[in-house]
């Protein structure tokens, strides 16, 4: 599984660094993925953060 972030629609709302940190962070106003792959581990966290985000910027590729 992969995480992806759509640069243009994102908000910079934080919500998914605080759900799943291992995989988001914020570079400037914009959460980016920050791993390759997303590690079992942190699957169900991600997945959360892909649901949860106000304007559906976040993609989970393999989901």
């Amino acid at each position: 599984m992969k995480a992806y972030v759509n640069k243009d629609t994102c908000t910079g709302c934080g919500l998914c660094v605080d759900i799943c940190s291992n995989v988001f962070s914020m570079e400037g106003d914009i959460a980016v993925a920050i791993t390759d792959e997303i590690s079992d581990a942190d699957k169900n966290s991600c997945k959360e953060a892909a649901e949860q985000c106000p304007v559906e910027a976040i993609k989970i590729e393999g989901y």
